[in-house]
């Protein structure tokens, strides 16, 4: 048998391969974690806290010079070591439900430097926000009554941003465009003077305006659509100014969205520091605090999902994978019919061309198709790359899959920072009732 020792696939240092082959997390073998967590954990997912520590170093270097917040978007991954780990390098969080409210607090995060999104806020959600005094998006008019009914029930007032949808096109999936005029997120921005009226007349007590916001999607490759993006929310700060009706605004919110190389065809895509100069002239001129809201870009090239190889087949002309991970741990390629890189964790045979499927019993059970990977023996391990965002958070139990164990590297040591779930786990539901 021919033994193909993989190549280097990765751009990030922190995930490589040794000299006999087998990929290496920082300084530790993902084979040995395999090894030691057993056939019942797997598939898991590995993350290199070395490359998150990187990603968020990148972005503060960016800003140099630049007062602002990089509020980490809890909902690419929400694993409390690596929330834990962002805040204790200084990431501020933005939030999307009321449990990451919780997770932000617990996990040590400056709650001013929190931001609260939605477009559904529930009204217990609202009125743990205005107790935190995190930072509050508005989202349409009833959002707007809603926030100000829990302030006055909190009897505190609510710092809010208003999110305008600049209607600037990111040219990505349509299911992560969300700045365009048609989104279900934000308000239109030619209603803009209604927002203003209605938060001066509820009052300086109920609520204050901090802050514009403006999210235009995920897996943004060109900076030019945030400089667009950013001139015309500037054009909405000095148009507020103007009116003299925000004594309280200092905050410009331009979101999130960087892409990553997930395809891993050398394109060249555009840093934290690429954005930042791009827009650097707008922020400074505006005399603004900038929030940002990076999550994939911070956390997704960090990640990969190990699977364990169950077997290989022949159906006509395809050659299958089949591993023991499916779309139910990690559903971006069934949902987005998204690229993910797919590599080999240790030597195997002949180089071929594969489809790498799951178990669930469903034809979008794939984790990638037409993959070149050298012919993998049973109980060996695939890894399935930049799985840091988007996927963990995503996972369900569909097929009675139960969530899997994460494990965090840092240097040569590895520890489990989430326990993988137990048939018993799947029971807990049932606990207590006559069924």
């Amino acid at each position: 048998m021919v033994v193909a020792v993989p190549t280097a696939v990765n751009p990030t240092p922190t995930f490589h391969y040794d000299d006999a082959g087998y990929m290496v997390v920082e300084g530790v073998r993902v084979r040995d974690i395999q090894d030691a967590l057993g056939e019942e954990a797997s598939p898991f997912y590995v993350y290199s806290k070395a490359q998150i520590s990187a990603n968020y170093e990148a972005y503060r270097a960016a800003l140099d010079g630049v007062d602002a917040i990089i509020g980490y978007a809890i909902k690419a991954n929400n694993n409390k070591a690596v929330v834990k780990h962002l805040a204790g390098l200084g990431a501020g969080a933005v939030l999307v439900s009321g449990a990451e409210l919780r997770l932000a607090m617990e996990a040590g995060m400056d709650t001013s430097r929190t931001v609260f999104n939605g477009n559904g806020k529930t009204p217990a959600e609202l009125r743990a926000a205005v107790r935190s005094q995190c930072l509050i998006n508005v989202d349409s008019e009833f959002d707007a009554a809603h926030i100000a009914d829990a302030a006055r029930a909190e009897g505190l007032p609510a710092n809010v941003l208003i999110r305008i949808n600049p209607d600037v096109d990111p040219e990505v999936h349509a299911y992560v465009s969300t700045g365009l005029a048609n989104s279900k997120f934000g308000i239109r921005n030619s209603h803009l003077q209604w927002f203003l009226d209605y938060i001066r007349d509820a009052g300086d007590d109920v609520l204050r305006l901090a802050g514009v916001h403006s999210h235009l999607g995920s897996t943004i490759k060109k900076v030019s659509i945030f400089k667009d993006a950013a001139d015309i929310m500037l054009g909405f700060v000095n148009t507020i100014r103007e009116g003299g009706a925000a004594p309280h605004l200092r905050y410009l919110n331009i979101g999130g969205g960087l892409g990553i190389d997930y395809e891993r065809v050398g394109e060249e895509l555009p840093s934290p520091a690429d954005l930042i100069n791009t827009i650097r002239p707008q922020l400074l001129a505006g005399g603004l605090t900038v929030i940002m809201e990076p999550g994939r870009s911070l956390v997704g090239n960090a990640g990969a999902l190990v699977s364990r190889v169950i077997g290989v087949k022949t159906n006509g002309s395809t050659r299958f994978i089949v591993t023991d991970g499916s779309m139910s741990e990690l559903i971006r390629p069934a949902l987005y019919d998204a690229y993910m890189y797919i590599a080999a964790t240790e030597p195997g045979g002949e180089t071929g061309v594969f489809d790498v499927v799951g178990p669930v019993c469903e034809s979008s059970d794939f984790l990638g198709k037409g993959r070149s990977l050298p012919l993998p023996a049973e109980g060996s391990g695939l890894a399935v790359m930049d799985a840091g965002a988007y996927c963990h958070v995503m996972a369900s139990n569909y097929n009675m899959k139960r969530l899997p164990t994460e494990v965090l590297v840092d240097g040569d040591e590895w520890r489990i920072v989430r326990k993988g779930q137990t048939y018993e786990d799947l029971m807990l539901g049932y606990e207590g009732l006559d069924v």
